[in-house]
């Protein structure tokens, strides 16, 4: 540092980074323990709070001082003593070994301010930090006698590939998902009907937009059955929700998702295992026009940077993702980014693009639109005609007439059964794009009424000309 750099620091004024002291050393412990346990910082000895230098005197032996505050810091705290003129500059950096104490105390910058943490944030802290994990933490909502089943156990042991006929309690505390006969949250997770008793923002929420914005929306599920449940409807109803093409040889037609299958596992199983459960979002998949959305919520985990991503691989819930490895949900542990890019390139597809801030991670996927114009344009030139059931073909002739509401419907159908309509009917031509809501932001107002998309006048239009 040199006096330039002192002058510009000062003109700044008290800050997240910077403290002033007017004399001597009271209270440095708790200074330099604040800057250790944030992001570092800088004390001015010899500078008032409203930034005038008044300087101090003995330099020496203040240092001394100072190097006996850091070394008796627990674990000691390095850093820089150096004098600019007559004031006294400790430059603390970025420590690697937090969480930093002093006096018995733990500290923390707050502001312009260094505060003594309480008990809550102090567990914080060490949530924030990696150095204990949410997933390893004892469940105590689930009772083992009440929510264990035989059947959750079954279909568990089926999945982690165990062998028959073990005990139930000792394989899970060899698995450590059972410690001192509490059920740990990566146990509850995996070994439940409804995650969301345990953890209720859990599950993940699948949801299908018109065009490219989330004004209108087509289409929403929430997924809250065991992590391994949740992860296969996920990815069963994107599937659904994609456009497939039909690629013809010798022997038939193979089916090829627009985006490629396992990269979507892939940045699935990321999001689910290396996502913040004690935020209060959830995991969320959206599904536009024109790209896949698959949002995380929590943000990195301790110690990664958005540039070690692909590089390096630090979970946040340990526990959870080795299950998830035993489990056959991750291919290799760590190549989770530089496999779904690889998978990405290899399908001739773009590269999904990673965004990250502070609470959220967001992995998107772009829908190649050349590709889908083509699949709708085959499908309405009769390659998947014959998909269509009578009752989606019935349903679109009866809408040619405008738009119409369910008991219109119904009635023009000559139809009793409400859930015969919806399964058969509705649902069907709803989720075949072939009509659509005229209140689609509110699919249950008393208002809404049905009429058939551009694809599916189109397809109607086919149907009709190829019965001619």
């Amino acid at each position: 540092m040199n006096e330039q750099t002192l002058s510009n620091l000062i003109a700044l004024g008290e800050g997240f980074t910077t403290e002033f002291k007017r004399t001597g050393a009271s209270n440095l412990g708790r200074e330099i323990c604040a800057f250790a346990n944030a992001t570092g910082g800088v004390i001015l000895i010899g500078v008032a709070d409203d930034g005038e230098i008044a300087g101090v005197g003995n330099h020496n032996e203040l240092k001394s001082q100072v190097q006996s505050i850091a070394r008796s810091a627990e674990p000691p705290i390095a850093g820089d003593i150096e004098s600019i003129g007559e004031v006294l500059c400790i430059t603390v950096p970025e420590q690697h070994s937090k969480p930093y104490s002093f006096g018995g105390k733990f500290f923390i910058r707050e502001g312009a301010s260094s505060q003594q943490m309480t008990r809550d944030e102090i567990r914080e802290f060490f949530f924030k930090e990696g150095l204990i994990h949410f997933d390893e933490a004892p469940c105590l909502d689930y009772d083992l006698a009440r929510d264990l089943s035989r059947e959750i156990w079954d279909r568990f042991v089926t999945r982690s590939g165990l062998p028959a006929g073990l005990d139930m309690q000792t394989a899970l505390s060899n698995l450590h998902l059972i410690k001192k006969s509490e059920m740990t949250h990566a146990g509850a997770w995996l070994l439940c009907d409804d995650i969301t008793r345990y953890t209720l923002r859990a599950g993940v929420t699948c949801a299908v937009f018109r065009g490219t914005t989330k004004t209108h929306i087509l289409d929403r599920k929430d997924f809250t059955g065991d992590l391994y449940s949740i992860y296969e409807d996920c990815m069963a109803y994107m599937q659904s929700k994609l456009n497939t093409a039909l690629i013809p040889h010798a022997r038939g037609r193979d089916e090829r998702l627009e985006l490629p299958e396992d990269a979507l596992r892939e940045a699935l199983v990321n999001a689910i295992a290396h996502r913040d459960y004690r935020s209060t979002a959830n995991v969320q998949v959206y599904v536009f026009h024109d790209r896949v959305e698959i949002v995380t919520p929590g943000g990195l985990p301790a110690g990664m940077r958005e540039e070690d991503l692909g590089v390096k691989s630090v979970p946040r819930n340990p526990l959870l993702f080795g299950m998830f490895y035993r489990m056959g949900m991750v291919e290799q542990v760590g190549s989770g980014i530089r496999r779904i890019r690889q998978l990405c390139l290899d399908y001739d597809v773009a590269e999904p693009v990673f965004e990250v801030s502070e609470h959220w991670v967001t992995t998107t996927f772009r829908r190649p639109n050349g590709q889908v114009e083509a699949q709708v344009a085959g499908e309405v030139a009769g390659e998947v005609t014959g998909e269509v059931t009578g009752e989606v073909k019935q349903l679109l002739h009866v809408l040619t007439s405008g738009s119409m509401m369910r008991a219109e419907l119904q009635e023009a159908l000559d139809l009793k059964g409400q859930a015969n309509f919806r399964d058969r009917y509705l649902t069907p031509s709803l989720e075949g794009g072939l009509i659509e809501m005229t209140i689609p932001d509110k699919p249950k107002s008393r208002l809404q009424k049905y009429r058939l998309t551009a694809k599916g006048k189109t397809l109607l239009r086919e149907l009709e000309g190829g019965s001619s």
